[in-house]
């Protein structure tokens, strides 16, 4: 099996990566998926409006990592193939920058971070590019367009190259 690097990038790769087994990439949709596969979401190309990486506080806790690599799509063009009835939300708004709540959605199997939908974004939902199951278009389509709250980064991580910093941006 060909790497990710390695890998042509013009066709779909979908890698074992958690438990689901059927992940797919075409006519311009791709599947999204929880570790377990309890939760998949197709999600359509048309809707897509930005790509990015956050390194905002909030982001590094949730996802116990020092940045979030994140998409946001369309609300109407977020769909539940499976598991919307095994999502759990945790909101707050306390640690969010605009004072505006933040719903987390998660599998409640896995505990995966499938989506975020906040206040202060209306219209969008905030998506983490790991969870798609074709690793081409983590590198392709999904790419980081921006990096938002390059304050936070940490030291050690030199950022995104070749993309617009946001110095305000999700959090």
């Amino acid at each position: 099996m060909a790497s990710v690097s390695t890998a042509d990038k013009s066709k779909p790769y979908i890698p074992l990566a958690g438990l689901a087994k059927d992940g797919f990439s075409k006519d311009g949709k791709a599947s999204a998926t929880c570790f377990c596969g309890a939760v998949q979401l197709p999600v359509e190309g048309e809707g897509l409006v930005n790509t990015f990486v956050c390194n905002c506080t909030d982001c590094r806790k949730i996802t116990a990592s020092m940045f979030a690599s994140n998409f946001t799509i369309k609300d109407s063009h977020l769909e539940h193939v499976r598991g919307k009835d095994n999502l759990k939300t945790f909101s707050q708004s306390q640690s969010i920058h605009s004072g505006k709540a933040m719903t987390n959605y998660f599998c409640d199997t896995c505990g995966t971070l499938m989506y975020r939908v906040g206040e202060r974004l209306p219209g969008v939902s905030i998506l983490r590019i790991g969870t798609v199951d074709d690793f081409s278009l983590h590198e392709t389509k999904l790419k980081p367009r921006q990096e938002h709250w390059v304050k936070n980064r940490v030291s050690w991580f030199t950022g995104v190259q070749g993309v617009e910093e946001v110095f305000e941006g999700q959090g």
